[in-house]
């Protein structure tokens, strides 16, 4: 089977897309998810991933519904996904004590209204069951650019302020005294957060995001503490997750996205008491 495996593999373009949408999303995955991890910002997290149903929804239903073919529904995505993010952010600085419920509420809104101009559009099902549990398989040439330009902003924004997110993520008191503007930073934060959402979407969709997001680092953190580790680490467990991931649904004929969650969560729950051993000697 892994022989019938790579050779597909070298001759099936969209084979070929789907590793690399993988590995993309990955870079992202494993550099923005070591900051939600720390930051202890999954919560938040979730909500935003989940908001971006909407943009998506609305794109998709102006791109069938008015003849416009370049209107991609990862557009949406984005779009969404930044406003939603600096939402719960504004909400988080200035009205901390209603956060939990602002956060609950984009989480609802964004996805009713997705799923609302997505039963609207002629062809919904698949589009919401491929939005829903991930359309690796179906990345197209112009995904795989957008995607390698999102990474490209995602790694030069974490490049310029990596000292300063580090110094919000542990201690945002003490960064503020040192002159940090912890307010701009943190609107950044979310905003890579949203832009790797839309990434990991491509891979294991909406409801399986968070999967993607948090168990890579969270695994990585059992064996560093160092950032800069954690997030190389996470980088190449990601990658490994989608590889091996799409290989077993290949083999077993599995959805792609589920199987990639499913040996990532795996492997964390293996990992957890052989960690726990080695800190016990």
């Amino acid at each position: 089977m892994t022989i019938s495996f790579l050779e597909a593999l070298t001759s099936n373009l969209f084979l070929q897309l789907t590793l690399l949408a993988g590995i993309g999303a990955s870079i992202a995955g494993g550099i923005v998810g070591s900051y939600v991890v720390v930051k202890r910002i999954a919560f938040i997290s979730g909500s935003i991933s989940h908001s971006v149903l909407s943009g998506m929804g609305i794109c998709l239903f102006l791109s069938r519904t008015h003849d416009i073919p370049w209107l991609s529904p990862l557009y949406g995505a984005i779009i969404a996904a930044i406003l939603s993010a600096l939402l719960i952010g504004w909400v988080h600085l200035d009205y901390k004590q209603r956060e939990d419920s602002v956060i609950a509420g984009v989480w609802a809104i964004g996805m009713a209204i997705g799923i609302i101009f997505i039963s609207l559009t002629p062809g919904y099902n698949v589009d919401l069951q491929s939005f829903l549990l991930g359309n690796i398989l179906w990345v197209s040439p112009a995904d795989i650019i957008t995607l390698i330009l999102l990474d490209a902003t995602v790694i030069l924004i974490v490049a310029t302020f990596y000292k300063r997110l580090l110094a919000i993520c542990f201690d945002e008191e003490e960064a503020r005294l040192q002159g940090v503007n912890v307010r701009a930073l943190y609107l950044l934060l979310l905003v890579l957060v949203a832009l790797t959402v839309v990434l990991l979407i491509q891979v294991v969709g909406i409801i399986l995001i968070m999967t993607m997001l948090t168990i890579p680092p969270t695994i990585a953190g059992l064996f560093t503490r160092r950032l800069s580790h954690m997030m190389l680490l996470s980088i190449l467990l990601g990658a490994l997750f989608t590889t091996v991931g799409t290989y077993l649904a290949f083999s077993l004929d599995w959805p792609v996205g589920a199987t990639i969650a499913l040996l990532a969560g795996i492997a964390y729950l293996a990992l957890l008491p052989v960690r726990s051993a080695a800190r016990s000697r």
